[in-house]
């Protein structure tokens, strides 16, 4: 079961592998806001199943008592077409920020 951080805590997050390029790069560091109100389009750091740990996805979509989840590159890592929609508990905060190293908003989906 995933923890979640108590209350409205902020969680720093870093960025691996090239899954959500070009919105974000390898390395980059983000900050989230946990128990946030999730809603389509919002990047999410998720606990995702089947042993991959934590992510972070863009929310496509609500699916049943879940989340479909996507990456913004389609040649790099995994989503929700490969393990299904993750569960609403295992989204563990929204990215607000990316803190470094090109600090700013995040950007919507490039395609």
């Amino acid at each position: 079961m995933p923890t979640r951080p108590p209350g409205h805590a902020w969680l720093l997050v870093r960025v691996r592998g090239r899954s959500m390029s070009p919105a974000l790069r390898d390395g980059d560091l983000l900050l989230a806001r946990a128990a946030a109100t999730v809603h389509p389009g919002d990047v999410v750091v998720a606990d995702l199943p089947g042993g991959r740990g934590r992510g972070v996805k863009r929310v496509l979509r609500r699916d049943g008592d879940g989340w479909w989840l996507e990456r913004d590159n389609p040649t790099a890592g995994s989503d929700s077409w490969l393990f299904g929609a993750v569960p609403g508990d295992a989204v563990l905060g929204v990215v607000r920020a990316r803190l470094w190293p090109r600090p700013g908003r995040v950007p919507a989906r490039v395609r």
